[in-house]
């Protein structure tokens, strides 16, 4: 796991654990609160919630964490990519995006986040758009029938707009 030390703000967490009661069948909304905040689940964060919440400990928190898709445990990019590769996408041609996408952004092995933290690309199953397919989404914003030209444009534009 990715770590923090020294950077975590715990009242940030407590306000949270406040919120949900301290409940353990929150943790799901706990760790989405503090995902939100962090852009990814620290580990320190993790520990502290495992050791907050009673009946549950920081392994269990882990548990939870990366059995879910929607949670990290590296820190994610500014600019959130998805690229769906379910059925009707895989066929129309999503490989060839993301391959555009891996080309025109530097990731190191293994990574899912670019180094100066404005990227981050991962692949889904699924994003529930498959007549626009392929798809893309970014922070949330849906880009239909990509090619791997257009997200080549797109992907200029972000950067471009965050040198400005």
């Amino acid at each position: 796991m990715t770590e923090l030390k020294g950077s975590i703000d715990f009242s940030k967490i407590d306000k949270i654990l406040n919120d949900c009661g301290y409940e353990k069948t929150n943790l799901i909304t706990i760790l989405q609160k503090v995902q939100e905040i962090y852009k990814f689940l620290p580990e320190d964060a993790i520990i502290y919630i495992g050791d907050k919440i009673e009946g549950l400990s920081p392994a269990t928190v882990l548990g939870v964490a990366t059995f879910y898709a929607q949670f990290s445990l590296e820190p994610k990019g500014k600019y959130e990519i998805k690229v769906c590769d379910g059925t009707a996408c895989h066929v129309r041609g999503s490989l060839p995006v993301l391959e555009a996408i891996k080309a025109k952004l530097p990731m190191e092995n293994g990574k899912m986040t670019t180094k100066d933290g404005l990227f981050s690309v991962e692949t889904v199953s699924c994003l529930g758009a498959c007549g626009l397919a392929p798809v893309v989404v970014i922070n949330e914003k849906v880009y239909p029938q990509m090619t791997p030209e257009a997200i080549e444009v797109i992907i200029d534009t972000l950067i471009r707009e965050e040198a400005n």
